[in-house]
């Protein structure tokens, strides 16, 4: 039950406590990269303040469980910048870095060497973060430079943004500090390969990613998100002064902002560019993009002289780090068959020397792709390493066309293992549907394996790799023909591992339908739509040339869905490949079946609920009541939420829900709405 009344005094002083030593292990590891406790310890506090929190309704405004729960917004709220953020001035050669130099010198009427910053110059999104006597008010986008979008929610999911600054540095009145928000390359990659996987338009690059990730109306997607923070500005400031930027960048330090990863500073433009080379070395190590680096003025009463032209400061300028470009011809189009059933197109190259690398080939990213770029085979192209790292295709040099190239063709068929592809309508992706295609054996293998699959004990990545490398292991069912006496040929397997796997696969014979569902990998289905399937289906067989329409009366079953799971099981390959796990010992039950005679009465069926605030009953037992009695549970108010149940103390899911119009509803309410009482 929660406490209604104010908490006691050590109580208080737990949860501040709890909030100060979790946000500092939040900047040793998110800024830092140098954690003082185990993952595990921080979950233990954090679970702790969770729980006193809710308990006593006493949330402090910087502490870390504020950095998620926010609703989803309909649009972003406009800002207006005290200070305008502008854009730089930049420059390609040194020579141009000079001529900013004498520049500077001639508006400030000088002869002595000027002294500069030099940071990275960050390829992400400029973001302006608010902090009013320390606690984190606001946070905006760049916008036109004058106006910006209000990021608050999304920006405080960035687990390197303080949600306030410590005590135990001066803190201004109100302060608004800039910095860009980035994306490193492997997170980028990462993050492709499940859009990838779930057949969603790729990004083009880290800085849209992380600029799509920011402006998000969901702030959970953003929370989602691996996005990073650089602090390099200021913009209007109450109650401190900086004398200069290396005076500010330390203040940011000190209080625990994550700052550029280099920064130098220089007397005169000769170290400015020396500097310069520096940086362009040291970019082929970091983890995330620079395509060049920023000068500065140190000095702010230098920089307060120098003022702005129209849209750009007299006192800094960009120096961008020329582009590793090169113009090669395009020899083939070839598909490429994921892990996952995605057919991607691949530009086989003339090869070509880009940035002291040989490239010969890239990903065209998907086949609309191609069509909006115009891409053919024998079109000669200019290609881009981006990040250092990959290439990608930039444009089509249309000029030297000569008639003869040939627009690529879309396959209709696997060109791995012949079987159907199709493109749901909406996305972008082509995919292959065959159970048993070669080029996704092996990432079918290690869902199927997986602990709320068939949950094979011991069959992770480097096993399942080492299975399929020595040949005993071409698709899942190979698993239940694996004798103990194979394993034991291999390296990494004694007498007892041997057995053990021997075990566990054994084990996994004994499953439940809904967990089947789940580790055969049909797209669109995870384990809430498996569990629907097995409330309808009391067989597997019973999904056998299972028709679309019959799939879409299921509530909470949508277009997508239904034509993924009635295309499987239409496949005649996919049929049989279900017959032969049977075969092999699969026994399959289904608890979560329910019948006409079985399912009783269904008072809520159709309907989506969401709970807000403390309950009776444990929010997951109300969960699970209006799942069994037809309705839905879901984890956020949208426009599709029917009712909102709202009990003590509730969240801004409250606010949300009058916001758009949704009915609230009483704990007692809803037991009526069920046929309920408390005690049922």
């Amino acid at each position: 039950m929660t406490v209604k009344e104010a908490p006691p005094e050590e109580i208080k002083r737990e949860i501040e406590r709890l909030v100060d030593e979790l946000n500092y292990h939040c900047y040793r590891y998110y800024v830092l990269d140098s954690p003082v406790i185990s993952d595990e310890e921080y979950d233990r506090l954090f679970r702790r303040l969770k729980e006193l929190e809710e308990k006593y309704n006493y949330i402090l405004p910087h502490s870390p469980t504020q950095r998620v729960g926010a609703p989803p917004l309909d649009k972003f709220e406009k800002v207006r910048h005290t200070v305008p953020m502008l854009s730089l001035d930049n420059a390609f050669s040194y020579d141009e870095v000079r001529e900013f130099d004498e520049r500077v010198k001639r508006f400030l009427g000088v002869e002595e060497e000027i002294e500069y910053t030099v940071e990275p110059k960050y390829d992400g999104l400029a973001i302006e973060i608010t902090y009013r006597n320390g606690i984190l008010y606001r946070a905006s986008t760049r916008g036109d430079g004058y106006e910006g979008e209000d990021v608050t929610q999304n920006i405080k999911t960035i687990r390197s943004v303080p949600l306030r600054i410590p005590p135990d540095v001066p803190i201004p009145e109100e302060i608004d500090i800039r910095g860009e928000v980035y994306m490193n390359i492997l997170d980028f990659e990462e993050l492709n390969k499940q859009r990838e996987a779930q057949g969603e338009p790729l990004f083009a690059n880290p800085r849209n990613a992380a600029a799509g990730s920011v402006r998000q109306l969901d702030p959970s997607v953003t929370a989602s998100r691996k996005l990073h923070l650089a602090c390099y500005g200021v913009g209007a400031c109450r109650g401190i002064e900086f004398s200069s930027q290396w005076e500010f960048i330390h203040w940011l330090k000190k209080a625990r902002f994550p700052v550029p990863a280099y920064l130098k500073l220089c007397k005169g433009i000769g170290e400015v560019l020396k500097t310069l080379d520096e940086i362009g070395e040291l970019r082929k190590t970091f983890p995330f993009e620079a395509d060049g680096a920023v000068i500065k003025v140190n000095d702010f009463e230098l920089q307060k002289r120098l003022g702005v032209k129209t849209r750009e400061p007299r006192w800094a300028i960009a120096y961008k780090f020329p582009a590793h470009q090169g113009t090669t011809v395009i020899k083939a189009i070839v598909p490429s068959v994921g892990r996952t059933g995605i057919i991607t197109p691949v530009a086989i190259f003339e090869p070509v020397r880009i940035g002291g690398v040989i490239v010969s080939r890239s990903t065209l990213h998907n086949w609309d792709e191609i069509k909006r770029k115009d891409i053919r085979v024998g079109d000669t192209v200019v290609v881009e390493r981006a990040g250092e790292v990959i290439p990608h295709v930039v444009m089509v040099i249309k000029e030297k066309r000569t008639g003869k190239e040939v627009p690529p063709e879309i396959p209709d068929h696997c060109p791995v293992c012949g079987a159907k592809v199709i493109r749901q309508e909406g996305e972008v992706a082509v995919r292959c549907i065959g159970l048993n295609c070669p080029a996704q054996v092996k990432e079918r293998i290690r869902h199927f394996a997986s602990r709320n699959a068939m949950d094979i004990e011991g069959l992770g990545e480097k096993n399942v790799d080492l299975l399929y490398e020595a040949g005993l292991i071409r698709h899942f069912v190979d698993l239940y023909k694996l004798k103990k006496e194979d394993l034991l040929k291999l390296p990494r397997f004694a007498e007892k591992s041997a057995q053990n796997l021997i075990d566990a696969i054994e084990r996994s014979k004994k499953t439940t339908l809904s967990r089947f569902l789940f580790a055969l990998g049909i797209h669109y289905v995870g384990e809430y739509t498996a569990k629907l399937l097995a409330k309808e289906f009391k067989n597997l067989e019973d999904l056998y040339h299972v028709s679309y329409e019959r799939l879409i009366q299921i509530p909470q079953i949508g277009e997508k869905t239904a034509r993924s799971v009635a295309l499987f099981f239409n496949d005649d390959k996919n049929l049989q490949t279900l017959e032969e796990l049977k075969a092999l010992g699969l026994q399959i039950t289904n608890p979560e079946y329910r019948g006409e005679e079985e399912k009783g009465e269904e008072p809520l069926k159709g309907l989506t609920f969401v709970i807000t605030g403390a309950l009776p009953r444990p929010r997951q037992e109300v969960e699970e009541l209006i799942e069994r009695l037809g309705g839905h549970a879901a984890s956020s108010v949208s426009r599709k939420t029917d009712y909102l149940i709202v009990g003590e103390s509730p969240g801004s899911k409250l606010q949300r829900a009058q916001t758009l119009g949704v009915k609230t509803i009483s704990y007692d309410e809803f037991l009526k709405m069920a046929g309920l009482k408390d005690e049922d």
